[in-house]
């Protein structure tokens, strides 16, 4: 049983967490002093204008990583492919109801009588996308399934990391550049209009969550065809 998925993740949705950074950046901005050689007390001024107008900028930068982060950040949507099934996604509702959904699919179709574990495909699985998942599955209180390899090596049996198996344990190729060399479809040609990752909470923020489940879907066969190369099938 192969299952390739991908997840799409967004900047943390906690007002507390929201305030933290904001209480932070508070706190840089009381520390900027001018220059010591700033004599002028314009050009002090305007350099302290300056620098707390940098701290302000930077609240978006430092917001947006939260995505990056299991601890704040959230999924909005969860792509995934069994076998040579079409892809689907899960999205809509709470967190904790997607991981539900993913979780119960999961369950759902594995035959514990083929005394197998299933193999869990992915680009930078390993370093992003199954740590993520545990760590959202526990700040939500949803128990995983067993059969997810969250503590697999690249190299464990459990699962196949795209990214690891053509770059080597340690060092990046991005899906795209594999979509590239291997005359695959491009991120965003599903809906005909570029994006990745970093694009993700721009589209949410939209309303756009359609499109950004679609593109999770065309990951994911990206992924599976990336893979099939991989393996030789």
């Amino acid at each position: 049983m192969n299952i390739y998925f991908d997840i799409e993740t967004i900047p943390s949705q906690s007002f507390a967490a929201i305030e933290l950074i904001k209480a932070d950046i508070e706190k840089q901005k009381l520390s900027v002093k001018a220059p010591s050689n700033y004599k002028d007390q314009e050009k002090i001024d305007a350099y302290i204008k300056a620098e707390v107008e940098k701290l302000d900028a930077e609240f978006d930068a430092t917001y947006r990583k939260t995505s990056f982060d299991g601890g704040l950040g959230e999924i909005c949507c969860i792509g995934y492919a069994i076998d040579d099934n079409a892809p689907v996604s899960i999205y809509g509702g709470s967190e904790a109801e997607i991981l539900h959904k993913f979780y119960q699919t999961l369950m759902d179709e594995y035959n514990p009588s083929s005394q197998t574990r299933p193999k869990f495909i992915g680009h930078n699985i390993v370093n992003f996308d199954l740590r993520f998942l545990f760590q959202r599955s526990v700040m939500n209180n949803v128990k995983p399934p067993f059969m997810i390899p969250f503590s697999a090596k690249p190299w464990d049996d459990a699962i196949f990391d795209t990214m690891t198996a053509w770059a080597g344990h340690g060092n990046r190729v991005s899906l795209d550049k594999l979509c590239k060399i291997f005359n695959i479809p491009q991120k965003g040609s599903e809906i005909g209009e570029e994006i990745d990752g970093s694009k993700v909470w721009d589209f949410y923020q939209a309303g756009r969550i359609e499109d950004i489940a679609r593109y999770c879907e065309g990951d994911v066969e990206r992924t599976r065809q990336a893979y099939k190369r991989m393996t030789f099938q």
